[in-house]
């Protein structure tokens, strides 16, 4: 994982479902006591998402990890859900190749 370029960024939820997730409702950290679940993520020195991470109760639930192409476009992200992992790469558009 590359490092962010700040600090991390903390969101109530995401909306829609293409890759990268669109990350909504921002939080300030001081907001996060009141919270069992949140996202917090990270991005690259571009301003891009580089990380996600739903935590549930303190406890990482959810995890996206996002890679760029030099052009900025998405080429590959790593989900990983508990145990499982998966690896989506992603055409010159930056959308999802079906196998």
């Amino acid at each position: 994982m590359s490092k962010p370029a700040e600090g991390y960024r903390y969101f109530v939820t995401y909306s829609g479902l293409r890759l990268p997730l669109n990350l909504v409702q921002p939080l300030d950290e001081k907001e996060l006591h009141n919270r069992n679940t949140y996202i917090r993520a990270t991005y690259d020195a571009d301003g891009r998402l580089a990380t996600c991470e739903k935590l549930v109760y303190g406890e990482v639930e959810l995890l996206h990890e996002y890679f760029y192409r030099a052009d900025g476009v998405l080429s590959s992200a790593r989900i990983a859900m508990g145990e499982d992992e998966s690896v989506v790469e992603c055409d010159a558009a930056g959308a999802p190749i079906r196998a």
